[in-house]
């Protein structure tokens, strides 16, 4: 039987990790779980409710009704990927949204928000055969995967990168506003108390700020092949 794998990519904002993530999950056969989705989600719940505005976070009212909170993925044959669900209802348009996107790194710094998102993450990752994206992968969710890659990229190719995502989404954006968002994201990502964005020790970094997708698997393929043959 072939050796099953938890493989965590870790990194900056908009570095197209999601996409590497999916792609490696589809050769390999593996669940692909979009950690950032998740906080996503718990961001969308929070401001539906009310708990975010721009004076203000509810940090009460949030960890109340974390267990009301229920995150799935579910794969859409249609476009051969799999989506976001919140209690039921698909928000994967929703939630990559700029407002979403402006309070999901507050939201992500509760640490009962943290604690249970990797709680999930952990119940997923029992059978192994996993990739799962992030910022907090390789360093607290999953410290002993079996493969840990730290993605990065120049903040102008994120901008870039992530305002034609948006656009291609029929989202309505502004590329500088884009842009400051994922400065101010790195800057919050970094120096939270909880969890903070950093390379684990055992990471392999990848800078893609020019490879495409077929590049950056290329370079994963050998990698992965002695990582499942023990060598």
């Amino acid at each position: 039987m072939e050796k099953k794998l938890i493989i965590a990519i870790d990194g900056y904002s908009s570095c197209g990790k999601s996409t590497f993530a999916r792609a490696i999950a589809k050769e390999l056969n593996y669940i692909f779980i979009d950690s950032g989705a998740m906080y996503r989600a718990v961001t969308l719940y929070c401001m539906r409710r009310g708990f975010v505005s721009e004076e203000s976070i509810d940090r009460n009212g949030i960890i109340s009704e974390l267990n009301n909170m229920n995150i799935e993925f579910v794969y859409n044959p249609d476009i051969a990927e799999y989506e976001t669900f919140l209690n039921s209802e698909n928000v994967e348009q929703e939630i990559r949204g700029i407002e979403v996107s402006s309070n999901v790194s507050s939201i992500s710094k509760i640490h009962e928000v943290r604690a249970r998102m990797v709680e999930l993450q952990r119940q997923i990752g029992v059978f192994k055969g996993i990739v799962m994206d992030g910022r907090d992968i390789g360093t607290v969710v999953f410290p002993d995967a079996d493969l840990k890659i730290f993605m990065t990229a120049s903040v102008e190719v994120r901008a870039k990168r992530r305002y034609d995502e948006m656009i291609s989404k029929g989202i309505k954006a502004n590329l500088e506003e884009v842009r400051k968002n994922i400065v101010v994201r790195d800057i919050t990502d970094e120096n939270r108390d909880i969890s903070p964005l950093r390379r684990a020790d055992d990471a392999i970094v990848l800078d893609n700020t020019r490879m495409t997708v077929a590049e950056q698997m290329a370079w994963v393929h050998d990698i992965i092949e002695k990582k499942i043959n023990g060598r």
